[in-house]
């Protein structure tokens, strides 16, 4: 069976560590044509992947109109999605797309009813889902074994924003290029997992949020630039069953590298779910599931069913194949996830709670 032929844009680290690798270790997908606007990247790509001079683009539209491209591949920064992913459901291109889906949910709202229009297939990168630890708490809340849900407690931490770091005005420090600082960047991600793990809607959240350094070492030139965006989001949300969510979403945790912490408390029994636990390379998960637990206050690491450990990538070509688990995000919960960041952001304008709509 001839396999997928792939257009990848965007080709920077979140393509060259997930997407290329992915896509070319996937039985099912063959990379083709590569699009970015610098010519180091995709001369880097070309040479890695083995892709044409011919089959390389510095614009999205010249790869979507290739006849030889089945599918889109979209890495951009944030203000570059909705374009390109537009211009693929136009040509009737299924594709999938990093997070967060669009820099508004008024774009989230355009693009998910054109996705509906032209009937293409689609795949939103919230790569957490793909945690195993993270699936098989899935299941432990879906099935029951904990009961009725009370409370939802997620922590993102990264530490690359601290001035020690000396990271300059890369473009997730732009509004413009990323509608938000670290609630959409990071935020984006854990909303979307709490929302995965629970099968439960935002109904309304309130928030704060704060930039700490107010502006950075210029790309270009030897100023300093202005940093618009968030660097840190606390956040706390109702849920549609009544669980009560809350968030703690920060680039300035010293000593955290890509660290992700969910507690679920339930009727029954409570599990954590770790990811970068002291740098530990595998995500993990501990349960309080009997009385005697409960009684001592003992959390036990629980062994990850070998079912539970799938790819992102082969995912996406499972979507195209027929194959879906069912369980990787679509432009619907792309939309979702939008209208709770800008939920979000509206409640740190107006220091309030905010409902949910759409």
């Amino acid at each position: 069976m001839a396999r997928i032929r792939v257009g990848s844009v965007g080709l920077g680290g979140i393509s060259r560590g997930v997407h290329l690798p992915g896509i070319a270790a996937s039985p099912d997908l063959e990379l083709v044509a590569l699009c970015d606007i610098s010519e180091e990247a995709l001369r880097s790509a070309r040479e890695a992947y083995g892709i044409a001079p011919e089959r390389c683009f510095a614009d999205y539209r010249d790869l979507v109109a290739c006849d030889d491209v089945d599918v889109v591949d979209i890495s951009t920064p944030n203000d570059v999605h909705f374009d390109v992913a537009m211009a693929a459901a136009q040509a009737g291109k299924p594709f999938c797309i990093e997070k967060p889906l669009t820099l508004t949910a008024q774009q989230a709202d355009a693009l998910a009813d054109a996705v509906e229009r032209y009937g293409v297939k689609t795949m939103v990168c919230f790569s957490y889902r793909y945690k195993a630890a993270a699936r098989y708490a899935r299941d432990l809340v879906r099935n029951g074994t904990l009961g009725k849900i009370y409370h939802v407690d997620m922590e993102y931490s990264q530490a690359w924003g601290l001035p020690s770091f000396n990271t300059p005005r890369v473009w997730r420090f732009h509004k413009a290029e990323t509608g938000s600082g670290a609630l959409g960047d990071l935020g984006s991600h854990a909303l979307d997992l709490v929302r995965f793990v629970t099968g439960e809607e935002y109904e309304r959240v309130v928030g704060h949020a704060e930039t700490f350094v107010k502006e950075r070492k210029a790309l270009c030139g030897d100023g300093m630039a202005p940093v618009d965006v968030d660097d840190f989001s606390n956040m706390l949300a109702q849920m549609s069953s009544g669980i009560a969510a809350s968030f703690r979403i920060t680039r300035f945790a010293y000593g955290r590298g890509n660290y992700q912490r969910m507690v679920v408390y339930g009727e029954k029994g409570s599990l954590v779910y770790l990811l970068d636990e002291n740098g530990a390379p595998e995500d993990t998960l501990d349960v309080c599931l009997d009385p005697l637990g409960a009684e001592n206050h003992m959390f036990v690491r629980v062994p990850i069913p070998q079912r539970y450990r799938v790819d992102q990538m082969q995912s996406f070509a499972d979507i195209l194949l027929n194959k879906a688990d069912g369980l990787s995000a679509t432009v619907a919960d792309g939309r979702a996830n939008m209208h709770a960041v800008d939920a979000a952001l509206a409640s740190v304008e107006k220091g309030e709670w905010v409902d949910i709509t759409g």
